[in-house]
Order: C-alpha cells, then sequence, then structure tokens
C-alpha cells in the first residue's frame, strides 16, 4: 500500500473515531439537554398552576382550597401543548381532575415530597390503569406544595415521551448531518496534507536516486520543521560529503596517475642505464678501464629504485600506522648537526648554503630513526627548491615541546601549493621531476604522517619568489609514556 494511502486511513480512523466519541457525546448531551429543560419548563407550568388556582380561606387562614374553574383552565391551555398534571391532596386523593386516569404516586415518591423534594421521571413504557385504560409513557415532574411548612398539595406535570423523543431525534439529526459535513472536510483537508507530504517524500526519494547514479550535486530546496524538513538537511548535508568525498577521489586518482607516469619515467631512466650496462658486460664491450665507472653507475641507479619502491612502502606503513614507534629522549641538536653534514655536499651543488640555529642541548621526545626521517626530507626539499640561497635550520624548546623550523629563500609556494603540499603524489613544482632525492613527491607526505604519530603538529608558511619555512612541533611525554619508559 502506498504511503499517501496509509496516510489517508490513518487519518480517516483518527477523525472518524474522534467524530464517532464527539457524537455520542453530543448526542447523549442533547438528551440531557431536552430532558433538563422540559422537567424545567414542567416545574414552571405547575407552579403557574397552583399560583393561579390556590385559594386561602378569609375565614380560617388554615384552610387551603383550589377553584377548580381555574384548573380548567389552566387543562385546557396546558393541553394545546401537549402538557397533562393532576393535583394530589396530602392524603394521595386526587383533587383534579377526576377522570381516572390520574397516575400513582408510590410511597417512595411521597417519602421525597415530604421531605419538600422534587421527583423528577421518566416512564419510557405504556401501563393499564385501574380503570381500564391505557396511560402512555411520559415525563413528569412531582412538586410538593407547602403553606406555613405544612404539605397542602403535591402536582404531578407530565409531557408525552414520544414528543420530547421526537426533538431528541431533531436534534440528532442536525447534529449528525454536521458532524457527516465536518468529516467530508476533514477528508479532504487530511488528502491534501497527505498529498503534500507525500510529493516530499517523492521529491525525496527521486533525488536519492539521482545520488545513487552518480549525481552528488543534487540540492533539496529545505521546507518546514518537521521530520521530513530535517530528513531533507540530512540529505543535503550527505549530497555535500559525498560530492567532496567524490571530488577527493577524482583528486586522488590523478595524483595516482600522475605519480604512475612520474614512477614510470623515473623508473625507466634508471632500468634503461643498468639494462644497458649489464647487456654490455654481457658482450664485453665496456672497456676495461670504464667497467668499474659502469658499475658505480648501476650501483647508484638500482639505489635509486630502491629509494622509489621503499618511499611507497613507508608511506603505506606509517599511514595505516603499522609501524612502531620507539620514543626516548636524546639530543635533537647532534641529529641536525649530522643532516647538515650529510646533505651539504647536495646543497654545494645547488649553491646553497646550509646554516644551524640550536643550542648544543637541545631535548626531544621521539622515535630517533623517524625524527631523522622528519629532518632529512624537509631539508631534502628545501635544497631541491632553492637555488643560490640559504637555507636555515632552527632547533629551539617551547613549553613542554620542541620546535623545529626549515627556512629557505626558495622559489616559494602559492595559496593552493601550500593547502595540497602534504598530500601524497603532490608537487609543488612539476618541472623539478629529477634528481637525487625527491623523485616520487611523497617525501613531505610522509613527513605529515610520521608528525601526526608522533602527536605533532606541522605547518607551512610561504611567498611566491621569497622563500618557504616549515615548523615542525614535537610534544614532550605525557606522564603515561613518562612511566612506560622508566620501565
Amino acid at each position: 500500500m502506498k504511503m499517501i494511502y496509509q496516510q489517508l486511513l490513518a487519518f480517516f480512523l483518527v477523525i472518524g473515531c474522534t467524530i464517532l466519541l464527539l457524537g455520542f457525546s453530543f448526542s447523549r448531551m442533547s438528551k440531557t439537554f431536552v430532558y433538563d429543560q422540559t422537567w424545567h419548563n414542567l416545574e414552571k407550568y405547575s407552579d403557574s398552576l397552583i399560583q393561579q388556582s390556590l385559594t386561602i380561606s378569609s375565614k380560617n387562614k388554615a384552610k387551603v382550597t383550589f377553584d377548580e374553574e381555574k384548573l380548567k383552565n389552566s387543562e385546557a391551555l396546558l393541553e394545546n401543548q401537549a402538557v397533562h398534571f393532576t393535583v394530589f391532596s396530602p392524603q394521595d386523593q386526587v383533587i383534579y381532575p377526576n377522570n381516572g386516569v390520574a397516575p400513582r404516586i408510590t410511597q417512595k415518591d411521597w417519602e421525597h415530597l415530604r421531605r419538600n423534594q422534587i421527583v423528577r421521571k421518566v416512564n419510557n413504557k405504556n401501563f393499564k390503569l385501574s380503570n381500564g385504560k391505557t396511560r402512555p409513557a411520559m415525563i413528569e415532574v412531582l412538586k410538593p406544595y407547602y403553606y406555613k411548612k405544612k404539605l397542602v398539595a403535591a402536582v404531578t406535570v407530565g409531557a408525552f415521551i414520544s414528543d420530547v423523543n421526537s426533538n431528541v431525534k431533531r436534534i440528532n439529526r442536525d447534529l449528525l448531518k454536521a458532524l457527516f459535513v465536518a468529516l467530508l472536510i476533514s477528508m479532504l483537508i487530511s488528502y491534501f496534507i497527505a498529498r503534500r507530504l507525500n510529493r516530499r517524500i517523492s521529491k525525496l526519494r527521486s533525488a536519492a536516486n539521482q545520488v545513487s547514479n552518480g549525481n552528488y550535486k543534487i540540492r533539496l530546496k529545505p521546507g518546514g520543521k518537521d521530520e521530513i524538513g530535517e530528513l531533507i538537511v540530512d540529505f543535503n548535508h550527505m549530497t555535500q560529503s559525498l560530492q567532496q568525498a567524490n571530488n577527493e577521489i577524482q583528486r586522488q586518482e590523478e595524483r595516482r596517475q600522475e605519480f604512475l607516469a612520474n614512477a614510470a619515467h623515473e623508473m625507466r631512466t634508471p632500468l634503461t642505464t643498468i639494462s644497458g650496462i649489464l647487456e654490455g658486460i654481457k658482450y664485453d664491450v665496456i672497456p676495461q678501464e670504464s667497467r668499474a665507472k659502469s658499475i658505480d653507475l648501476m650501483s647508484s641507479e638500482t639505489q635509486r629504485l630502491i629509494r622509489l619502491v621503499n618511499e611507497n612502502l613507508d608511506y603505506e606503513k606509517i599511514r595505516s600506522n603499522s609501524i612502531q614507534l620507539d620514543k626516548r629522549h636524546f639530543n635533537a641538536a647532534k641529529v641536525l648537526e649530522n643532516v647538515i653534514d650529510q646533505l651539504d655536499s647536495k646543497a654545494e651543488e645547488s649553491q646553497d648554503k646550509l646554516v644551524l640555529n640550536a643550542p648544543k642541548d637541545l631535548s626531544i621526545y621521539a622515535d630517533y630513526d623517524r625524527f631523522v626521517q622528519i629532518v632529512f626530507n624537509i631539508v631534502t626539499n628545501a635544497i631541491q627548491f632553492t637555488d643560490h640561497g640559504t637555507i636555515t635550520v632552527t632547533g629551539e624548546r617551547g613549553y613542554n615541546e620542541t620546535i623545529i623550523k626549515v627556512a629557505d629563500t626558495g622559489i616559494g609556494m602559492s595559496e593552493d601549493q601550500q593547502k595540497n603540499i602534504f598530500e601524497r603524489y603532490y608537487k609543488a613544482d612539476a618541472s623539478r621531476r629529477t634528481g637525487k632525492y625527491g623523485e616520487s613527491g611523497l617525501g613531505l607526505a610522509i613527513v605529515h604522517q610520521l608528525v601526526k604519530s608522533h602527536g605533532g603538529k606541522i605547518s607551512v608558511s610561504s611567498k611566491l619568489g621569497e622563500g618557504t619555512t616549515f615548523t615542525v612541533i614535537i610534544p614532550d611525554a605525557t606522564a603515561a609514556e613518562k612511566e612506560q619508559e622508566n620501565h
């Protein structure tokens, strides 16, 4: 069953049950109202009847009589309104009318009357009188009347129950018509509400189908502050995230393809060189005096290939947290000196100058080999993008941390390049592909992952044509790490 029909059925059941309950309640209330109103009118008739016919003797103030002529006049008037009355004496004798159809007052009713209590009765069945006549079902009021605290008469005033019920039925018919009209209007309103909800859900479903077909740019207009509106907002957030993830996947794929092309290019040259040297040795075409140089060249190209493979394996291990860091305290100043000594010859090739600014004792808590790798890659990158310049390596202590800065006066980077510099396979200057170091474009990506593994931070600031500064912050050991190191 479609949702719109489910909603209509639910609305119909709720509205139908509500209208039935209201109809039943109003029906009972209208019947009670009509009965109460009838009893009230009958009491007024009784009071009017007694006021007009009651006569007090001028000689004997205690004697009370009723004017029969006035009772007849009242009877004629009340018969036109289908109202009948009977006047009883305190001794349960009928005073008026003596036609043999007077109702009986039970002993229990007399007990209430003698306590000056009004009795309201509904006789729903016809019953035979003592004279053989049939008295129709009636709604009655029995009311006592006192004079000088003495019961002088009791009056029963009644109306045919059929007349009263006809009024109730007429009210119920009008009420039923009103409820039926209300039901129709409610169903129409329910249909439009259900249709609106179903239309919003249909739009959401259509948009979901487009997402499943690869359209992540679709957005729905938020409408309303209900659950469907919140679902639409969540859907828009989802498509936005999917679009960003898809863009990132495409960007990484482009980088991967670029890396494969670069790697193929980088590997082709050493492999060609190695293959040529091996062919020369095999067929004895390389002079004896050149063989040592050729073997050195082949060894150098082999190491280059090994570095390309190792950098990729290293990055995957670091990214997946497969490496175990052996953190300990050591002097970072000595590491900086060793790295500068190792790269001094490479800097001279680019006519660069390496400068170290650090205290002789610079404490750091890190994995020794990985820290060397971090500094080595950053300084190598600085040398690669600096010609005839200066590269300054600075080490200092911060608050519970060690700060290493590598600043160069090289070509610098744009803002877009700075955002992507730590991405895998990214190269700020694609023209600088060759060289002894940094062939794969993974050096800074590895640095970024290693710094994160240490719980540290790495940032870059740069301006085109003015140079670049990398800042690495390595935090000191935590209390748990200190305790573990002591053990």
